[in-house]
């Protein structure tokens, strides 16, 4: 709490401005982004890469956050402030950082990835920003985000192996996408059937057993829709850098609509229950590994609209 005290005495508007937009890397927001433009736009396999080293950190993130139950920093110490904008934010207990394990993740798995030594340099520069971010706001203690960049790193680099030749050896790459749908459906349980103390924090506990099943639901849909992919639809990520962006900027608009535009009717369809979560995740899931690939093809030619432009070859 030292180095935390340390921070609050040094803040500043600007600071805090400065820091409340760094934080954001390690939202879920910018995981989803990147990995659909990634598994659309760049390469299959280093998508996958991503999303799976991602969902593996989540789980293992929301694993030890339940079975540690670590207040906030604020929580455990009346005495300090938090930076209030980072406040809606920092849901669940503290312990470990979920941004910084979710921006480790986000940015690792490209620089990794990557041959550039520029982009790896930056990467691992916006990573660490966002780990200091978590601590200058106030909503997180070096020992959270300490573990989180260990937990992330690992997984970046103990999965790439796994993912670089998807082509040539798929099934450690399926093998993997099974293991963590295995490990999520014992989350699930986990989450269901433990008798927690009757002292939990209720929303900590409720916001750790959705996201059991989000990540089932996540989990099921990518391995389903890997198996699919290879099998019947193969599409290829190459178009013209206008299609892409139309690719991008349509396909993610519908996946928003299918994300939010689902979410009353199965909550009302599952009675308000978390496996609503699940369904909602895979749909999407689905969605995006699935069916919006199904039209990359249009996006490859360059988006012929009509007879005309088919003869004339012209670009949407």
């Amino acid at each position: 709490m030292q180095f935390l005290y340390w921070l609050e005495s040094i803040r500043t508007p600007f600071w805090d401005s400065f820091f409340s937009a760094v934080t954001y890397l390690g939202s879920e927001t910018l995981f989803i982004v990147l990995a659909i433009v990634v598994f659309w736009c760049v390469n299959k396999h280093t998508g996958y890469y991503l999303m799976t080293v991602g969902f593996f950190g989540t789980l293992a993130n929301q694993f030890l956050k339940l079975a540690c139950r670590v207040p906030r920093p604020w929580v455990r110490d009346p005495g300090f402030t938090i930076v209030e904008a980072a406040r809606a934010d920092a849901t669940g207990y503290s312990f470990p950082s979920g941004h910084t394990q979710n921006v480790t993740t986000v940015l690792g798995c490209p620089a990794r990835a990557s041959r550039n030594r520029a982009v790896r340099i930056v990467c691992v520069a916006l990573i660490l920003l966002t780990a200091l971010s978590r601590m200058y706001l106030g909503v997180h203690t070096p020992a959270d985000v300490g573990v989180a960049l260990v937990m992330g790193a690992v997984m970046v680099f103990a999965f790439y192996p796994l993912f670089e030749k998807g082509d040539e050896k798929p099934g450690r790459m399926i093998g993997a996408m099974g293991a963590l749908f295995a490990l999520s459906v014992a989350f699930v349980l986990y989450t269901e059937l433990t008798r927690w103390p009757a002292e939990i924090d209720e929303y900590n506990l409720t916001h750790g057993l959705e996201n059991s099943y989000l990540l089932m639901g996540c989990s099921a849909a990518m391995l389903l829709s890997c198996l699919i992919e290879r099998k019947y639809i193969r599409f290829q990520t190459q178009a013209k850098p206008f299609a892409q962006i139309l690719k991008v900027v349509l396909g993610l608009a519908l996946v928003l609509v299918l994300k939010e535009g689902t979410k009353p009717l199965l909550n009302t369809l599952c009675g308000g229950h978390p496996i609503a979560k699940a369904l909602r995740y895979f749909i999407v899931v689905m969605f995006a590994a699935c069916v919006w690939p199904l039209t990359f093809p249009w996006f490859q030619k360059g988006c012929p609209i009509g007879k005309s432009s088919k003869t004339h070859g012209k670009a949407c």
